[in-house]
């Protein structure tokens, strides 16, 4: 059963990857506490997700005339969404099918489903649908995985 006490959020800021009772995140999932296979930090994720929406509004901006970001005349609210839009059939195909987006694989990083290892296409459609929410990714358990890696049993880890 999820608790309460089991989510934070941003407002709190990130949590020491450690604490004094030898805990650290990812621990009650078994996986180690740093090196390949870790929990991802915030921090490296944020870098990743950054990468793919700048990739997702070139390629808004190649196939549907879209301003990029910062420019003259910026883009409208709808536009907006057609970057969304694009950033999600973008992370839903990949992350679908070979478990990271281009961020991720820059960055090092790899979504792996807890059950299997793999993640599955449902899995990768319900994380797609809550990331595109954005709510659901600034709200985490203390394993730091986002609500949007909870309601799929997925996790963000380290390839490096």
């Amino acid at each position: 059963m999820v608790d309460r006490r089991d989510f934070s959020s941003w407002l709190e800021g990130p949590r020491a990857r450690t604490n004094t009772d030898g805990q650290w995140r990812g621990r009650d999932l078994g996986l180690p506490p740093s090196g390949p296979g870790s929990v991802a930090g915030f921090g490296i994720r944020l870098v990743g997700v950054l990468i793919d929406w700048g990739i997702a509004a070139l390629i808004a901006r190649g196939l549907f005339a879209v301003p990029l970001p910062f420019s003259q005349p910026p883009a409208t609210g709808s536009q907006n969404f057609v970057v969304l839009g694009v950033f999600a059939v973008m992370h839903l195909l990949l992350v679908g099918t070979v478990g990271f987006t281009i961020g991720h694989r820059i960055m090092g990083l790899q979504v792996r489903s807890l059950g299997s290892g793999r993640v599955l296409p449902l899995q990768a459609f319900a994380r797609t649908l809550l990331l595109a929410l954005f709510l659901p990714a600034v709200v985490w358990d203390r394993d730091g995985r986002g609500l949007h890696d909870k309601v799929p049993n997925t996790v963000i880890v380290r390839t490096r």
